[in-house]
Order: C-alpha cells, then structure tokens, then sequence
C-alpha cells in the first residue's frame, strides 16, 4: 500500500493538537491485513477516554481530506502512549531527567542487554544514567528502547 509522506501527516495532526493543547507524542501506521494508523497524544493530566474520543473526532474529517492512504482503508486509533512509554524526543528525555529509565540496548554491553539507572543527562546524541552511584554514558545509536522505568510498591 502506498502512502503520503508521515512527516507531512504529522504536521497536519500537530497543528489539530496544538489547537487542542493536546501533546502529540508519536505517530505510527502499521501495514498488515487489516492497516490502522495509531495516533497517541498526552496532556499534562493525562489522557482519559473522553480526550482521545475529542481528538479522534476532530482529526478524522481533516484526515479523510488529506487521504494518507490513497483511498485505501484502514483503522484509525488514538490512545495514550501508557506508562512504559518510549522517551524520543527532547522533551521526552527533559521530563525524565532525574528519573529511573529502563535502557534496552540492541547489541549486548559485557554480557548485558538491559540496564536500569537515574537519568542524569541527555545531550541530543547520548544519554547519561547513574547505576549503582557510578554515571554511565550510553550513545542513542546502540539504545533500542529507552523508558521511565516502571515501579510496583
């Protein structure tokens, strides 16, 4: 299935969050059998039903303009982007820092995959943990996921 380009639908759907001082957080379509594009938004309460049903109601006629598909069908979701959700951008690393991250590296580092530590700093290109009182710097190159880390008391 082709498509038009995401960044161009990013945009489009940005301008429609902004006016509703809602965070858009990722964009994601999914080629499958049944293709859906995946919205996920926030707000500084959070997201709730009623606030991904608003925005899904005001970015559907504006999508059916734009026809990011081509005219072919697929499922549209808006959803929240959870609590384990990925930290990519600038903003994202911002609201972290001083917290605990989960980092999932994609090649293993002395015999280890996962690590977990205090968010210190983020400089664009890498990430600084501290992990068991020692810092660490790990490249967003060889990161392949990179989460608040999720506690249960």
């Amino acid at each position: 299935m082709k498509t038009k380009n995401i960044a161009e639908l990013r945009v489009l759907l940005e301008g429609i969050a902004t006016e509703m001082g809602i965070e858009l957080v990722d964009v994601e379509f999914k080629m499958s059998k049944n293709p859906s594009l995946t919205v996920f938004i926030d707000t500084e309460d959070g997201v709730d039903l009623d606030t991904c049903e608003k925005y899904h109601r005001a970015i559907d006629e504006p999508l059916d303009e734009f026809d990011f598909t081509l005219g072919a069908a697929y499922t549209l979701n808006v959803s929240s982007p959870g609590l384990d959700r990925p930290l990519k951008t600038q903003r994202d690393f911002d609201r972290a820092l001083g917290q605990m991250v989960e980092i999932k590296l994609y090649a293993p580092e002395k015999g280890k995959k996962l690590f977990e530590g205090l968010l210190t700093d983020y400089d664009g290109n890498n990430i600084t943990v501290e992990i068991d009182g020692a810092e660490k710097k790990f490249s967003l190159s060889s990161i392949a996921k990179v989460n608040i880390a999720i506690t249960f008391d």
